[in-house]
């Protein structure tokens, strides 16, 4: 195992509050910002986590990775669904984003087998 995900995540929790705490106006703007783009519209919620989760793998995003493989699981989306995302952004960033896809499916995982316990 590369990382431990969930872990991550928690990890985070601090250095996220106190950028909160430092920074709350463009904290605030960003959190309205992440309200209106998740908003379900012509895409469900699913749909576009599954975008944002392709996204982090383009970004090269580990914490992007675990928070939006996190969600994918809450939402419900499959493992199927998670691999034709991820090759989405392999088509789109190639060898890089490969390595990342891996993780992003690893983390995905992760968090499927905490949720079923």
């Amino acid at each position: 195992m590369m990382h431990d995900w969930p872990k991550m995540a928690t990890d985070m929790a601090t250095p996220l509050k106190e950028l909160r705490g430092g920074a709350p106006e463009v904290m605030a703007a960003f959190s309205g910002l992440a309200k209106a783009a998740n908003a379900p519209k012509a895409l469900d919620a699913k749909t576009k986590e599954l975008i944002s989760l392709a996204l982090a793998v383009a970004a090269r995003c580990d914490a992007c990775i675990t928070f939006h493989a996190s969600s994918a699981v809450r939402l419900g989306a499959t493992r199927d669904e998670v691999m034709e995302a991820v090759g989405m952004a392999i088509f789109m960033g190639a060898g890089p984003a490969a390595m990342y896809a891996a993780q992003a499916v690893e983390a995905f995982d992760q968090y499927a087998a905490k949720q079923a316990g």
